[in-house]
């Protein structure tokens, strides 16, 4: 959806709070690169309440803790940036993230690949890949510590614990936090404002930024991507993903 050169992106599963399919994957890698062809000068990207977006759907994403049987984007192709993450990190469209309720897993992840992250007094942000036997993606590690410091980024990516809207604002994960139901409404007016500024200009700072302070993401992204086709076959993978459809304390043994 567009609005005065503004685009929409609403992630609509709320049933299962926003968690990511295959196809939800590639219809954001898809919305995200059509933007420019559509004259979006600035994206918003938000979650249909309750939640922002609770990260990859376990059963589908990751293989529901199956024996022996890790997610095929893991398994058949070469380490690389995924391409959902190779067009958010990208794009010289400005993004926000309005987040409406839960970030965690993958949700954070795309909330860190956003320029702007403006949070709803209901959001909620965790790594949670580590309770899960993992590693995070690529913002995580190359977004995180920039946003917060590399300790306290260290703590959250180490521990999986999930902090509030509040948390975020103090320790500058977040630029503002505003009443729930303002919450679209500014991130909408802070992108009207962007979209009105000389779109090229725009671009150029963008890329500047990215030029001076992100790592070389292509490369980050074959790391995390090695990784993650290592992790997603331990017995620790596996058992953090039965806990938790199980709802249950996991029991890791470090194989």
């Amino acid at each position: 959806m567009t609005d005065d050169q503004v685009g929409v992106i609403t992630l609509n599963r709320p049933d299962a709070r926003n968690a990511l399919t295959w196809g939800m994957y590639a219809a954001l890698e898809q919305a995200v690169r059509n933007a420019p062809a559509l004259g979006v000068r600035c994206l918003v990207i938000t979650g249909a309440d309750p939640a922002f977006c609770s990260g990859d759907d376990v059963r589908q994403v990751m293989g529901a803790g199956q024996e022996g049987k890790a997610p095929v984007s893991a398994t058949a192709r070469e380490p690389r940036l995924t391409p959902a993450a190779d067009a958010l990190l990208h794009t010289d469209v400005p993004v926000i993230a309005a987040v409406n309720g839960a970030a965690v897993g993958w949700g954070m992840e795309l909330a860190l690949m956003a320029d702007i992250r403006v949070a709803s007094e209901l959001a909620k942000f965790g790594e949670l890949f580590v309770l899960r036997g993992l590693v995070s993606d690529v913002a995580g590690l190359g977004r995180l510590a920039q946003l917060i410091g590399r300790e306290k980024a260290a703590e959250l990516l180490f521990t999986g614990d999930v902090i509030d809207a509040k948390e975020a604002l103090r320790i500058g994960l977040v630029s503002r936090v505003v009443a729930h139901d303002e919450l679209v409404g500014t991130a909408m007016q802070l992108a009207t404002k962007i979209a009105a500024n000389p779109p090229l200009a725009v671009q150029r700072l963008k890329a500047g930024l990215r030029e001076a302070l992100d790592p070389d993401w292509n490369a980050l992204g074959r790391w995390v991507s090695a990784s993650l086709g290592e992790l997603f076959t331990t017995d620790d993978h596996r058992e953090g993903a039965r806990a938790f459809l199980e709802k249950r304390a996991p029991n890791f043994r470090g194989s």
